[in-house]
């Protein structure tokens, strides 16, 4: 079976998505020259875009991981935020920057944000590739985006339904059908 067949359509190109990353990198690397920053990986969505993210900047940082999920196998969040994984470095008078894979509900990186401000850096920023405002739940917004897109199922480039799809190399909208069952 090819996973090809339960994309809808392309929403992303794997080509707009490389001129994006590029223009969000050169943006952050001009906003944290000099400030050694943290980028902060959310997996395991963001790891294709941070992975892409962190070869085009080109400033002195760091880099760390948390797993945080709020979505489990479902297609819309729980409500509920778990940390699998925290933080492996202390943050405390650090520039941080939250890399995720998309901005849906507000509610997991309202959260997060809300608990890395616990441990005193100097700022947190959130990165994101896609913004989907129509769900937000929470008051909050991305310093650094990519995309503003609809309010439609998406997966490829780290995103997944049900830990499938993040292998394509663009942003397809599922097919209702397939997180539907």
């Amino acid at each position: 079976m090819n996973m090809l067949n339960d994309i809808e359509r392309v929403l992303v190109t794997k080509e707009e998505l490389e001129e994006k990353v590029q223009v969000i990198a050169d943006k952050i690397a001009v906003d944290y020259e000099d400030k050694n920053p943290i980028f902060l990986g959310i997996l395991k969505g963001s790891f294709v875009f941070m992975a892409d993210l962190m070869r085009k900047i080109n400033i002195y940082c760091d880099i760390d991981f948390m797993a945080v999920s709020s979505y489990g196998n479902r297609a819309t969040t729980s409500g509920a935020v778990k940390i699998n994984k925290d933080l492996s470095q202390d943050i405390e008078g650090r520039h941080v920057v939250i890399v995720e894979d998309i901005l849906d509900s507000g509610v997991t990186l309202s959260y997060l944000k809300n608990y890395l401000m616990n441990r005193n850096p100097a700022s947190i920023a959130i990165c994101t590739l896609l913004d989907k405002p129509a769900r937000r739940k929470a008051d909050i917004k991305a310093d650094y985006f990519g995309f503003d897109i609809p309010d439609e199922f998406v997966v490829g480039y780290g995103l997944d339904y049900a830990e499938r799809y993040r292998n394509l190399p663009f942003i397809g909208v599922l097919k209702p059908e397939i997180y539907s069952e």
